[in-house]
């Protein structure tokens, strides 16, 4: 049961994505405060091929950011203010580590997002579901109407990837594209 009302919006695979465990991603997404964006990620399939780690935090995962966590399945959201600019992105593994960064602009300008509280991961697994929700602390100047990019890399027990998103804007995955930034909020 979804903690988060309301409906769900569908990630797709990148078309030439190898075949996956995963059959789908559905995410619902809300933001009960302005500074506050809360996710809740929902993958169907046989999770048994699919890498997600030991379901229990890491040690020290809440201690502070951990980089390259994209290389392995993670839940990620990017966050624009709705004219582009400068955005966010928030990278949320199963293991319960998390990262953060700024870009002043595409793919560019990349540095740690500091003065942040660690964002609330929690999980829950069952056979064919894998259940994660995220509350994340916007910065302050993060106001007015947002557009996100909603996405999940998936490794399969294989070590290949997946890449999932609302939109895939290219000829590869690219989920830093201003295009994949479809959902407004």
């Amino acid at each position: 049961m979804s903690a988060i009302p309301g409906p769900a919006v569908a990630l797709i695979p990148f078309a030439a994505d190898p075949p996956c465990a995963v059959r789908g991603i559905e995410v619902r997404v809300a933001r009960p405060e302005p500074a506050t964006l809360v996710l809740e990620y929902e993958l169907l399939g046989n999770l048994a091929g699919v890498r997600i780690g030991d379901g229990a935090p890491a040690r020290g995962a809440m201690a502070g950011p951990t980089d390259g966590l994209w290389r392995h399945t993670c839940m990620e959201v990017f966050v624009a203010h709705a004219p582009p600019g400068h955005y966010l992105e928030f990278n949320l593994a199963p293991t319960g580590q998390w990262a953060a960064y700024r870009f002043s602009g595409y793919r560019s300008g990349m540095a740690p997002l500091g003065q942040i509280s660690a964002p609330r991961i929690e999980l829950r697994t069952r056979a064919d579901r894998l259940l994660l929700s995220a509350a994340i602390e916007l910065p302050a100047d993060l106001t007015g109407a947002l557009r996100l990019g909603i996405t999940t890399v998936v490794e399969d027990t294989q070590g290949r990837l997946g890449y999932w998103a609302l939109h895939h804007a290219g000829e590869r995955p690219d989920f830093h594209h201003p295009d994949s930034f479809t959902f407004e909020i």
